[in-house]
């Protein structure tokens, strides 16, 4: 019998996420270190007092491990204080969440603001993730709640609302209005999600983006962006999608540095609108804008179109107040999609239905959630250019049954993404762990073979070359990308560039139409 690399079926598929009401669903988050919001709340009411979370307690080990450790002196003058040591009139929520509310402060958390700001744009994704019958008057027990999806379930996280401060001022994430606790919160609930606020020092702006929806998302470089570019972003948009920019910096010590023209590089920004207007002076064409916010609630685009340009007196008040334009130090600011294009150097968009960028109907896509692990010495293998042990990696797999829908297309194909994510690797941060560099391939199943689920063998892969692959192998939580295939049987493999390194992964496979993964 030909040998399967011991641990690997354990750990095959475990779940099709169609399922509504179990555990780990929306309707059901799970409970993260066991702690049930209800249930401590009424406790802290009965007992009239305040909540302490012993599980992230305000001491030194939730501020960090290195730059925010005990040795650090960034936190020897550090408060821990309740919203109500601080304001005399705290809430929760000032007149609606809004892009505003998220002011960055002394944390490299900008990717993580940055989703935030896009999570304010539609009430049913934000009141998901907070819920909002909370407060500091009505049943106000110290204690709050947050919802986050994590490799592949959603989970609910408890918090005490005690948070560091300095001359009575946050440290962290604040708003506009001083009297407003909700993003700071937030904030903290994601840091005890991941084991302290240092643990979200740095990061892609995508990661924050699929942990508020459960979606997948997709990367553009400005430079290999497709001509439709400006009606994907529309498109995306008008669908709920979350999107996020930036500036690559070559040079890690200019990391958030201003250009002249007001931009940051190294910085990640919110896409909050995509629209076009039509100036007096232009008798036909139109201009197409995009707007941005700074999660730092200030430094803005200067350029044509910023708040103050000369381009605004071109416009009439009807398009002015359908642009909502303000002249406001507030970190937002328009400008045109080409100085966008010009300036920018990459894009994310997170995608709450992966069909959203390439169809004007909304489907509902199949999504499959595996999850499985890299072992040294059994199913650790690397990538193909280690043909001795690239068989040895984990193997899913995917049988598309199903052609798209699109009578425009004469090619019969099954359109699905594949996006490998790997695990807990921020959270080990502390101990030393890194991103790996990771990455698939697809291969396609001999119509023998079809049906069984053998472990494919090392002479397989010596003599068959992949149908479709991962564009590169890189080190990001999640390596995603988008396919069309013949309707058929493929092997998906899940691998590390080098062999050898152990780690947990989920593999997830969104599909158009009724396939299967396992």
């Amino acid at each position: 019998m030909p040998y399967t690399p011991s641990g690997f079926f354990c750990d095959r598929l475990i779940r099709e996420r169609e399922r509504r009401d179990g555990e780990g669903s929306l309707n059901k988050p799970l409970r993260f270190n066991g702690q049930d919001f209800s249930v401590l709340r009424q406790e802290c009411l009965q007992k009239k007092n305040l909540f302490e979370d012993e599980s992230f307690p305000a001491t030194v080990e939730s501020l960090g491990f290195k730059e925010l450790g005990h040795k650090s002196n960034k936190v020897k003058n550090i408060v821990w204080k309740r919203p109500k040591e601080i304001s005399e009139n705290p809430q929760f929520i000032v007149g609606g969440a809004s892009r505003t509310d998220i002011c960055q402060g002394d944390l490299g958390d900008c990717w993580l603001l940055a989703a935030i700001a896009c999570l304010t744009l539609y009430e049913k994704l934000l009141y998901r993730v907070v819920p909002h019958e909370q407060s500091f008057s009505d049943g106000y027990g110290g204690i709050f709640h947050f919802q986050f999806w994590r490799y592949g379930d959603w989970v609910d996280v408890v918090i005490d609302d005690r948070i560091p401060t300095f001359n009575n001022q946050l440290v962290f994430t604040k708003s506009a209005e001083r009297n407003e606790f909700w993003s700071a919160l937030l904030e903290k609930a994601y840091a005890k999600l991941h084991g302290s606020y240092e643990a979200l020092k740095g990061g892609n702006t995508t990661e924050a983006m699929e942990d508020f929806t459960g979606g997948v998302t997709e990367f553009y470089e400005m430079k290999e962006a497709p001509k439709e570019l400006y009606k994907i972003m529309k498109k995306a948009l008008e669908r709920g999608s979350l999107m996020g920019c930036s500036i690559d910096s070559l040079v890690p010590a200019r990391f958030e540095t201003r250009t002249v023209t007001g931009l940051v590089k190294g910085h990640a920004y919110s896409v909050t609108a995509v629209e076009e207007c039509k100036p007096s002076q232009l008798k036909e064409s139109k201009v197409r804008l995009v707007r941005l916010r700074n999660p730092w609630g200030q430094v803005e685009w200067n350029g044509p179109w910023s708040d103050n340009s000369k381009e605004w007196t071109t416009l009439s008040k009807t398009e002015k107040e359908k642009l909502q334009h303000q002249s406001a130090e507030d970190g937002e600011f328009w400008m045109s999609f080409e100085d966008f294009k010009k300036n920018y150097t990459k894009i994310e968009i997170c995608n709450l239905t992966p069909d959203a960028l390439e169809d004007d109907k909304i489907h509902k896509w199949t999504v499959s959630v595996n999850e499985g692990r890299w072992v040294r010495g059994c199913s650790a293998g690397g990538c193909r250019n280690y043909p001795d042990t690239f068989w040895t990696n984990p193997q899913y797999r995917l049988r598309l049954l199903e052609e798209d829908d699109d009578p425009e297309d004469n090619e019969v194909g099954c359109t699905f993404v594949v996006a490998l994510m790997q695990k807990n690797r921020r959270k080990e941060r502390k101990m030393g762990a890194n991103l790996f560099t990771i990455g698939f391939a697809i291969y396609e199943v001999p119509k023998e073979m079809h049906g069984n689920k053998q472990h494919m063998q090392k002479d397989f892969f010596l003599l068959t070359s992949s149908k479709a692959r991962c564009k590169s192998y890189i080190n990001l939580r999640e390596v995603t990308q988008r396919f069309r295939l013949s309707p058929g049987e493929y092997v998906i493999v899940p691998s590390t560039y080098e062999p050898h390194q152990e780690g947990e992964f989920i593999l997830r496979v969104f599909s158009e139409k009724k396939n299967t993964s396992e």
